[in-house]
């Protein structure tokens, strides 16, 4: 099967390389297309260049267009949304689970939302707008309506005769979810549970009542965390209430871990996680210049500050030389403590009972660190000058610097996060101005100190 994929995607990858006019070319892309799996066809389409993705999307069969389109990124969404009518886009979207649903009505203008929602049955447009009053990045919308459930009066015979009702069970189903006659959610029934008890056993007897159900406004991160921490397939989600509204799957969860991963790596070089390989220039250029503008500020910053000490690197040559070395270490430095700190933050184990502790133990590496380097670099610069006084002002600066990068790697995540800034985007642009600023500082006024 994967030799196959493989030559259908080289073969693909060669007719594109051509007159992708031809109608030849044409007919063999269509039916290569169409014999893939929808996120194997998303995946080809968001790798193609621009030029391409229009012709691969419009050889796309109907019955699969929807699925497609909710593999696709939220631009290419909206590229092609933008070209439908609103029956079109009810009929793309018909057959979809109502929180993939929600995430494609979301890249509309809203003015637009109300009109495709008229065009949907009113079953399927009850549970669709239910997600669409939670935030696309909260439990709640990422939840699906469609589960089933059952009394915990029922015995086993019961569940099984009803189940046998339906044509097939919801995808990613492991379990049946238990609520009362309220819709309050009790508790769960495995499948294997309920596949070898006795058919005149109760559910009651055999569910599990140690699983809390994940609340609708739960941050979609937070929600990843519990399904990792305690390998579920399936979770309920409830209303503040406790009434059960929905599930969510892993499949799901997959994505917002994959969609956290890239967040988290775009935001370090300053870059929209909306941003994508085959951007047009028209797109990419803006978002990238703010953040180059940012930089750049910080840059004359930095450059002001070596500006106040001119006289004293005309004097001392060798300052000039080892400057950027200070600067450096403690910018590497500064990322290490910071990177970690995102990272725990991430993962929910940063709060303020053990913040302190942390804040300690990065000081304390920090100078085991300084201490080291500084001594490193203070017998190299003394030996590479022949200037003893050298070797002690870098030593002393490095380990200025490093115990600042330390410090503010450690708290600047915190700080920018209770002012709702993303530390990950722009944690790395302010730490690396503070260790440039505090590096330059700290050596060039020592230098001034002890030679002018």
């Amino acid at each position: 099967m994967q030799a196959n994929h493989n030559t259908d995607r080289l073969s693909l990858l060669a007719l594109l390389s051509e007159d992708i006019l031809d109608p030849n070319s044409l007919h063999q892309m269509r039916h290569m297309i169409n014999n893939m799996m929808p996120a194997d066809i998303a995946h080809y389409i968001e790798s193609a260049p621009r030029r391409v993705r229009r012709l691969l999307w419009e050889l796309v069969d109907d019955e699969v267009e929807g699925e497609v389109l909710a593999d696709l990124s939220e631009d290419l969404q909206q590229e092609f949304l933008r070209r439908m009518s609103s029956e079109q886009m009810a009929t793309l979207v018909a057959g979809l689970d109502p929180d993939e649903v929600a995430d494609i009505l979301q890249q509309l203008p809203g003015h637009l939302i109300p009109k495709v929602l008229q065009t949907m049955g009113e079953q399927d447009r009850q549970r669709v707008e239910t997600v669409l009053t939670y935030d696309e990045d909260s439990a709640g919308g990422l939840m699906d309506t469609d589960t089933i459930t059952v009394r915990p009066d029922l015995t086993v015979d019961a569940v099984l005769r009803y189940l046998r009702r339906h044509d097939e069970l919801p995808e990613a189903t492991d379990s049946i979810f238990v609520v009362n006659r309220r819709d309050t959610f009790l508790g769960t029934l495995s499948l294997s549970k309920l596949l070898t008890a006795s058919p005149s056993t109760t559910v009651r007897e055999i569910m599990n009542t140690n699983i809390q159900g994940i609340a609708a406004t739960m941050d979609a991160s937070h929600v990843a965390h519990l399904f990792e921490r305690h390998d579920w397939v399936s979770a309920p989600v409830v209303d503040k209430a406790g009434r059960l509204l929905g599930r969510i799957t892993i499949d799901d969860v997959v994505d917002v871990i994959i969609d956290d991963a890239e967040h988290s790596l775009l935001s370090l070089a300053g870059l929209s996680d909306e941003e994508e390989t085959f951007s047009s220039v028209l797109r990419s250029a803006p978002r990238r210049a703010v953040w180059l503008g940012i930089n750049l500020f910080t840059a004359v910053l930095a450059s002001a500050v070596i500006s106040m000490f001119q006289a004293t690197l005309e004097q001392v040559v060798a300052l000039a030389i080892l400057m950027p070395i200070v600067a450096s270490m403690g910018g590497v430095a500064g990322s290490q403590t910071l990177t970690v700190v995102i990272r725990g933050m991430a993962l929910g184990q940063i709060n303020r009972n053990n913040l302190r502790w942390l804040v300690n133990k990065e000081l304390l590496t920090g100078a085991i660190n300084a201490v080291l380097w500084a001594a490193v670099i203070g017998v190299f610069a003394a030996w590479w000058f022949e200037a003893p006084m050298i070797g002690l002002i870098i030593g002393a600066a490095m380990v200025i610097n490093l115990l600042t990068a330390a410090l503010v790697g450690a708290l600047l995540p915190v700080f920018l996060k209770s002012i709702r800034i993303d530390p990950a985007l722009a944690g790395s642009v302010m730490l690396t101005t503070v260790t440039d600023v505090i590096g330059f500082l700290s050596f060039l006024g020592l230098a001034t100190l002890f030679y002018l």
